[in-house]
């Protein structure tokens, strides 16, 4: 129906524009629930995006947070250093595992049963100043060495 039709004799123009008024009440309705569900759509979406937005956020504080903490990364752990080949350093730190302490070269060569000449004293020191350039053992002081701590 267009519009009211006076001529019929069971019109009633109170109950057409209710009719009228209760159609376009539906037809409104149905676009506010429309309306309402991609509102909801939208603002569960929006809130989701502000969340990830916030984990970025709390990602850059907590990034340069470690930056300013530690600038210098610790050096990864390389292979351990490699012994010379020679009975006679292994000999050396077989000592050093048993004594356990620190040693100086006269003594070194003492407890390796050498004899305690001049000669003999500075072989061993040229031994324990060679695995200390790799490393293997330390120079705590001058002419006293020792394994480095684990």
């Amino acid at each position: 129906m267009t519009g009211p039709d006076a001529r019929r004799p069971d019109f009633d123009p109170g109950t057409w524009l209710l009719d009228r008024i209760d159609a376009r009440e539906r037809v409104l309705t149905g676009q506010v629930e429309q309306i309402q569900t991609e509102i909801d759509t939208l603002a569960a979406r929006l809130g989701e995006l502000r969340e990830q937005v916030e984990h970025l956020r709390i990602s850059r504080k907590t990034l340069i947070s470690l930056a300013e903490e530690d600038p210098a990364p610790a050096e990864p752990a390389g292979a351990p250093p490699a012994v010379p080949d020679h009975p006679a350093y292994r000999q050396i730190l077989t000592v050093f595992g048993e004594v356990g302490g620190s040693l100086r070269a006269r003594d070194l060569a003492a407890a390796m049963d050498l004899p305690l000449t001049q000669n003999a004293i500075q072989n061993v020191r040229a031994k324990l100043k060679r695995l200390a350039s790799r490393g293997i053992l330390i120079e705590t002081e001058p002419g006293l060495f020792t394994r480095p701590r684990s």
